[in-house]
């Protein structure tokens, strides 16, 4: 038996990890951080706010074990929220998730494992970790259709002996399952939204919190003349097809981003496909392979690519066997061994 401090955002996915854990009668400890002020810009339920921290305590105190909250707004706010709203204004899709688990999530939840003496973290994510005698191995989770490795990349390597992922080896609907039958409160709580402080629109958001950003601009179309103006980059990210404001006799998807002179390219949907791409601010958890599969999304299957290291395996160049639609800046690209993952890194 073990002591482990479990991650808990109040829904069904952390409530089932300490269940199961609590089950496998390890000493299981709940927290929760409070990363989001709500004031009605957000829905109450969202992962990180005071409401939310009300469910996991209820879950907590429904299982038996204790919990305990720990305040990380200014944190996220400097960490993912700024990062967040400045990668837009410079014309690349940053990923908040990712940004809160390299520099929020785990090492808080590491911080305070020490604090308590515990000898784990866990969290609720569809991962799973594995030792081998080579080391520990990030690994997808079962369920293709829920797999989170994508996101937890940029783990530290050296960490991953003290992660625990109970629900890796679980499917979504065994974990509803498991929720139902047990009766945990957090077994009707909605699934979490993907961007939790935004809560809507990111680029509402993004105007909201900085009224300056409604720079105007020209939109311009496949045959290089200016079809459209808009009210700030913010609004657009590459591969957009909706809201572009533009009124064309065929679809239309954003292409380009000119942060420097505020104009947006459309173009038709063959000209987002890429069979390279240059790949950043990388970490590796295993050891790199010049034949991997990779994502460039997180919704993606990985597909089969070449890595070739660069200046002294600071940058990789990426190049998919088969072209891939709308890589885009900022994103993260990551690459697979299998269900083993090798690393990521930024797009650039």
């Amino acid at each position: 038996m073990a002591k482990v401090l479990v991650g808990m955002s109040g829904g069904v996915d952390s409530s089932v990890a300490a269940y199961l854990l609590r089950q496998q009668r390890h000493e299981v400890v709940g927290v929760s951080l409070l990363l989001i002020e709500t004031r009605g810009r957000v829905h109450p339920r969202s992962c990180c706010t005071i409401e939310a921290i009300e469910d996991a305590r209820e879950t907590a105190h429904y299982i038996g074990i204790e919990h305990f909250t720990v305040e990380a707004r200014a944190e996220f706010i400097d960490k993912v929220i700024e990062p967040f709203v400045q990668g837009y204004l410079k014309g690349i899709t940053p990923n908040p998730c990712i940004l809160c688990n390299l520099y929020i999530k785990f090492p808080y939840l590491l911080k305070e494992a020490d604090r308590i003496g515990a000898d784990f973290i866990a969290t609720g994510h569809y991962a799973r970790v594995e030792e081998t005698p080579e080391g520990y191995l990030l690994k997808k989770g079962i369920d293709p259709h829920k797999d989170q490795s994508y996101f937890l990349y940029v783990l530290k390597k050296e960490t991953l002996a003290r992660i625990l992922f109970p629900l890796g080896g679980y499917r979504k609907e065994e974990v509803r399952r498991i929720a139902a039958q047990v009766g945990l409160p957090a077994f009707k709580r909605p699934e979490s939204v993907e961007i939790c402080f935004v809560g809507g629109s990111y680029s509402r958001f993004i105007a909201e919190v900085v009224p300056e950003s409604r720079v105007p601009g020209p939109i311009v179309g496949p045959e290089g003349k200016i079809i459209g103006r808009h009210q700030g980059i913010f609004n657009f990210t590459i591969g957009q097809r909706k809201g572009l404001g533009v009124a064309y006799g065929e679809p239309l998807y954003v292409v380009n981003i000119e942060p420097e002179t505020h104009t947006v390219y459309l173009g038709r949907r063959d000209a987002l496909y890429r069979r390279e791409v240059v790949v950043e601010e990388l970490n590796w958890l295993s050891t790199p392979l010049e034949r991997v599969t990779a994502k460039v999304r997180s919704t993606m299957l990985d597909r089969p690519a070449t890595l070739r290291l660069q200046d002294g395996s600071k940058r990789v160049q990426l190049l998919f066997d088969e072209p891939q639609w709308a890589p885009a800046p900022g994103q993260s690209a990551v690459f697979y061994n299998g269900d083993v993952v090798i690393g990521g890194g930024i797009i650039r």
